[in-house]
């Protein structure tokens, strides 16, 4: 899967997301589709694995949910944001998170319209159509394969941190946040941000994990990418002497395309499936999990491309330590 630089999908909770998740479908299917509101909303929701769509600004634009019965519903997006993958990207985000589960095998009750959509996810039709909420809708079924390994792992067995909501509201919550990813990781560890998170990325005991998984021996590998190398360096940044002093395990880079270097985002992940996004640079509010592979991977993928178009950053190498 391929993130987006417009928006994320992020697993949300209902208890701390209830409001984004209600707007949501309030306006796509209470007042567009014109559900009865006695039938949209059910005693499931705080039984289920939701996930919601957020623009780069941190706006919700979509929203779905996995029940208990191992069905897939409640899928929903604005209608500005539809024709641009966010549904895609959440059937996705919600297929990877019964994978993890476990689960062999989801259904859902498609619109008639949308069976098209589903067919291209792996979903099958079956049975005659049926009216729900006043709408036609057909069940459909797809066979889940387990989830695989990231490139490295296949064959050996990995033991994932258990699944843990990561939320963040202050420059602390985010330090705990990092720190729990970077004691979580196996070898690697990424970091997006404009200029190498102050008060996060060196603060003490960040410093004393990023070394230490830095250190750790073969495989290890911790990449970073600023827009801004050269406020990082005003800053005096505390990150910038130990990348000098690890050059082959800890690399930063400079993205240069000017749709990259204007990422409004920030991301941290590691290879064992957890992360923490921060939609908008420069604020600490944030969400992610401790092991949610489907957003974990998004990430990674969208980092790795901008790496490939990324040059080293060249100015915080020239100095004398």
């Amino acid at each position: 899967m391929t993130l987006s630089a417009d928006f994320h999908v992020e697993p949300a909770d209902w208890n701390a997301d209830r409001t984004a998740l209600r707007a949501i479908r309030d306006v796509v299917f209470i007042q567009e589709q014109n559900v009865p509101i006695e039938e949209e909303w059910d005693e499931l929701d705080p039984q289920c694995h939701h996930v919601l769509a957020r623009a780069a600004d941190g706006t919700p634009i979509g929203t779905g949910r996995l029940t208990p019965q191992r069905t897939i519903g409640r899928m929903a997006v604005l209608a500005d944001w539809r024709g641009r993958n966010v549904g895609a990207a959440m059937l996705q985000a919600l297929i990877d998170r019964a994978r993890a589960l476990g689960w062999t095998r989801v259904s859902l009750h498609a619109q008639v319209h949308a069976i098209g959509f589903y067919e291209r996810h792996g979903f099958q039709a079956e049975g005659e159509p049926f009216m729900e909420a006043g709408i036609e809708h057909r069940t459909m079924q797809r066979d889940l394969e387990p989830l695989e390994a990231a490139p490295g792992e296949r064959g050996i067995a990995v033991e994932r941190p258990a699944y843990r909501l990561l939320q963040t509201e202050t420059c602390s919550d985010v330090i705990a946040a990092v720190l729990q990813l970077l004691a979580d990781a196996r070898h690697a560890f990424v970091v997006h941000h404009r200029d190498l998170a102050p008060g996060v990325l060196d603060h003490d005991d960040v410093l004393t994990a990023v070394r230490k998984l830095a250190t750790s021996g073969r495989g290890a590998d911790v990449r970073m990418l600023l827009a801004d190398p050269a406020q990082a360096l005003r800053d005096d940044h505390r990150l910038i002497p130990l990348a000098q002093r690890l050059p082959s395990t800890l690399h930063l880079r400079q993205p240069v395309e000017d749709e990259d270097r204007a990422y409004p985002s920030a991301f941290f992940a590691n290879d064992n499936g957890g992360y923490l996004m921060l939609p908008q640079v420069g604020r600490f509010d944030g969400r992610g999990a401790t092991c949610n592979l489907g957003a974990n991977r998004q990430l990674i993928a969208y980092f790795d491309e901008v790496w490939q178009r990324a040059a080293p950053a060249t100015v915080l190498r020239s100095l004398e330590l």
